[in-house]
């Protein structure tokens, strides 16, 4: 990214001065924020993809694509792929149905290139809209570094994760790690309360994107369980679950088995600020009209 961040900024010719220059917020230049959130939304088309951290490679459709001899992509073009118009309906859906209902796309004049001008919204839907679009944008990163991350890694990540929802208590009384030989098919434990009076069997499955889990994976997990006397049990991945998968874990008796995949693990990672932190807050101000009624008492 780096080394096309600078090939784009040639090919623009960018002066010294426009290449240093910073959005509003800070800590980041104009021109990465732009290559940046133009490699998003092109990711999010199938048109690009991220072999590894921090590159990225053109797909055979985005080849397909650039044979066309288009004059420009816009919003316009990718709304031709049903992966994008996914991603626009994804956040139409975080943002609980905003007004407009118009496709989220890039301004020109915005000032850190956010994805985030509903046309006809009132400037705190933009601003809504504005923050769940860089929510995608970060969930999208997060999930790249869980897969550069190794195995062990996840199975902590995992850990951290539920004991930031709520359960157990500490990490030195509430969650171990299992992992490795003679684990009994199960990646970790956690207490359901801080008493300990249920314990919640996990399993990690860091899949690359397409490589979902099947119903033998999750039947192996039921059957672990089982192993363990245990009737609680959440299964994540960083992929997907084949339809057979989730039909398995809704018939599963008396046991209670959660699938997570790659996209609500994101959406839980960000709801409860694991692995983040806040890099900017935004202070929405409003008349006290209660300041300015007349309290004066004779």
């Amino acid at each position: 990214m780096r080394d096309l961040i600078a090939r784009i900024a040639d090919d623009l010719g960018l002066t010294a001065a426009e290449r240093e220059q910073q959005i509003p917020s800070g800590g980041t230049s104009v021109i990465a924020s732009r290559v940046h959130w133009a490699k998003t939304y092109l990711k999010q088309a199938g048109l690009l993809e991220q072999p590894k951290r921090g590159t990225a490679q053109i797909t055979q459709r985005g080849r397909e694509l650039l044979a066309t001899n288009p004059a420009r992509i816009d919003g316009a073009v990718l709304q031709q792929y049903d992966d994008f118009r996914s991603f626009v309906r994804r956040t139409k859906a975080d943002a609980g149905s905003q007004p407009g209902g118009q496709a989220v796309t890039a301004q020109a004049g915005e000032s850190e290139a956010t994805p985030a001008a509903f046309a006809s919204s009132t400037p705190e839907d933009q601003i809504e809209a504005a923050s769940l679009a860089l929510d995608l944008s970060v969930r999208d990163a997060l999930l790249a570094r869980i897969l550069d991350s190794s195995p062990s890694f996840f199975e902590k990540l995992i850990v951290d994760l539920l004991l930031a929802m709520g359960y157990g208590g500490s990490r030195s009384d509430a969650g171990e790690k299992l992992g490795g030989t003679g684990d009994g098919g199960v990646d970790g434990v956690i207490r359901e309360d801080q008493l300990g009076l249920d314990r919640v069997y996990l399993q990690a499955k860091r899949y690359q994107p397409g490589n979902s889990v099947g119903s033998e994976a999750v039947q192996a997990f039921i059957g672990a369980l089982y192993g363990k006397g245990s009737q609680k049990g959440v299964m994540i991945t960083t992929s997907t679950f084949t339809k057979a998968a989730l039909n398995v874990a809704s018939t599963a008796g008396a046991l209670r088995v959660v699938l997570i995949d790659g996209e609500e693990l994101t959406r839980l990672m960000v709801r409860f600020n694991v692995g983040l932190r806040v890099a900017r807050t935004v202070e929405i101000k409003r008349i006290d009209l209660d300041y300015f009624e007349d309290t004066d008492i004779e």
